[in-house]
């Protein structure tokens, strides 16, 4: 009877350590799911945390950008002396001044290396040749004669420049625009080099004559083309159609009737043409500039052809 009250307590306890451990197994899901809603809750709060502060970084950062503005054109700047520096191109100030020379210039480095025009000093060696250069400026554009790099696109013609100069003298031959004239007698030039070697006809520094009209010229190569319109030598040909030209300016025109190619576009409509004079001509169709007037009348006309056959009436008015 004792040993059937003892093995029946021991089944009781077994049964309840069994309950405890089922117990303490259900509860173990729920103390990880607590454990990861902690995590999660404690990355959101990071998270959270982390948001405000870029956010606050993000709107300091955009007011100190904004807290240097140019008063004449609106730019923005994220220094005071970068904004004093931009000021400068407005008001045309230049405080850095070379002391032998005099001349004056907007930004120290710019003075820094103009100084090595006095100084001799040339620190850009070219690794290819060994041209050396003053500037790091040059040094880069001669760096192209080598490498073939042309950076500068043309977006009417697609051709290539190895500088932004050369780009905005070819721009010229689109629009027909010719900004360099002459003082002393009005004449325009598509080119600024072109300009200053014209000047030297009225300067007197001409050396070279044509001897059989006395014409002087700036180079040998002007006065050589010069020579051949007296001569009537045409010694470039055109080797697609043997056609011969006085000079290879008038080859390379004639060649676009090879080519196709058609560099003068109409800003107004977009139309290209082969010929400078046809692209202008066209252009006064949008102007309405009537360039040819009659002397006897005054009546204007866009083209040449339509004054000539006005003139008939004139003429026709007379008998």
């Amino acid at each position: 009877m004792k040993m059937a009250s003892i093995k029946e307590e021991s089944e009781d306890v077994r049964i309840e350590d069994e309950i405890c451990a089922t117990k303490l197994t259900d509860l173990m899901p729920l103390k990880e799911e607590s454990e990861v809603l902690d995590e999660m809750e404690e990355t959101n709060q990071r998270k959270k945390h982390n948001d405000i502060i870029n956010e606050e970084e993000s709107k300091e950062t955009s007011s100190q950008k904004s807290d240097f503005i140019c008063q004449l054109c609106g730019k923005c700047f994220s220094t005071k002396g970068n904004l004093k520096l931009h000021v400068e191109i407005h008001t045309g100030e230049k405080p850095y001044s070379c002391h032998q020379c005099g001349k004056s210039f907007t930004k120290k480095g710019t003075l820094k290396g103009h100084m090595s025009i006095h100084t001799r000093e040339k620190p850009f060696t070219c690794p290819q040749c060994g041209n050396r250069f003053t500037q790091q400026g040059s040094f880069n554009r001669h760096m192209r004669v080598h490498t073939g790099e042309k950076p500068y696109t043309c977006e009417l013609c697609g051709k290539s420049f190895t500088t932004k100069l050369n780009l905005k003298y070819h721009m010229n031959s689109h629009t027909g625009e010719t900004p360099f004239t002459c003082d002393q007698c009005g004449r325009s030039f598509r080119h600024k080099v072109t300009l200053k070697k014209h000047v030297k006809v009225h300067s007197r520094e001409s050396s070279f004559m044509c001897h059989q009209c006395g014409m002087s010229f700036s180079d040998s190569k002007n006065l050589k083309n010069h020579v051949i319109m007296h001569t009537g030598e045409k010694p470039y040909m055109c080797l697609q159609c043997g056609k011969t030209s006085t000079n290879n300016t008038n080859l390379a025109v004639h060649m676009r009737i090879h080519t196709g190619e058609k560099p003068f576009s109409c800003p107004y409509c977009g139309k290209s043409f082969r010929f400078v004079g046809n692209f202008q001509t066209h252009v006064r169709v949008h102007t309405g500039e009537k360039p040819f007037t009659c002397l006897e009348c005054d009546e204007s006309f866009t083209y040449q052809r339509d004054l000539k056959r006005h003139l008939l009436t004139h003429s026709e008015k007379e008998y």
